[in-house]
């Protein structure tokens, strides 16, 4: 998807994590995901910057006869991905340069991606290229993102700033960026991280 520099070293799993913090904030995350899917009943999905899967996994349960794809650039965690998800198929890829189709999926996600990426203006025009209608997007809320993280006593010296994060949207940057890119949207706010659901 991009390059190792560029994702720096952030590997906390908050999908797996036990503090249950974490986990309340992921289970909001999921409710404004859910509610934004609501009326989009998706046939074909790509979950782009994929990870481990468990985006891709979490539809694909929601949805258990929509096609679900994920893409990322990391083979070592598409193994993963594919360990745990054996009914979903995941492929390395790049996310400035989709070995896709246009238009070949009507949902394509991209969550907690964007904010790695030098040039994620790029991305989003790809992203819309292979999808027919809808884009689901995710990014940290700043600043209080950092804030979170400087209160758990995390990249103090990089006053909270995530390792690898190359952009730092507060709601009106992202929802700026979000209506330069995008004919309609919906954007929410689950506590430190923006969802949003595109329209091409």
């Amino acid at each position: 998807m991009h390059s190792k520099e560029e994702t720096g070293g952030n590997i906390y799993n908050k999908y797996t994590t036990g503090n249950p913090i974490v986990r309340l904030l992921m289970s909001d995350f999921f409710r404004h995901l859910d509610a934004l899917l609501e009326n989009v009943n998706p046939r074909r999905v790509l979950d782009v910057g994929c990870g481990e899967g468990y985006i891709s996994q979490h539809i694909k349960e929601k949805y258990p006869e929509t096609h679900v794809e994920g893409v990322d650039f990391s083979p070592g965690i598409l193994e993963v991905a594919r360990e745990l998800n054996p009914d979903i198929m995941f492929l390395e890829g790049n996310i400035y340069s989709l070995e896709y189709e246009d238009y070949l999926f009507d949902l394509v996600i991209a969550c907690e991606v964007l904010e790695h990426l030098d040039k994620p203006e790029d991305a989003i025009k790809e992203l819309k290229r292979v999808s027919s209608r809808y884009v689901i997007l995710s990014v940290p809320n700043e600043p209080f993102f950092r804030i979170a993280n400087i209160l758990r006593f995390r990249y103090l010296r990089r006053l909270g700033n995530t390792p690898g994060h190359l952009n730092n949207w507060t709601r009106k940057e992202f929802s700026d960026i979000l209506q330069k890119n995008f004919r309609e949207f919906k954007h929410e706010i689950s506590t430190i991280w923006q969802i949003a659901l595109c329209v091409k």
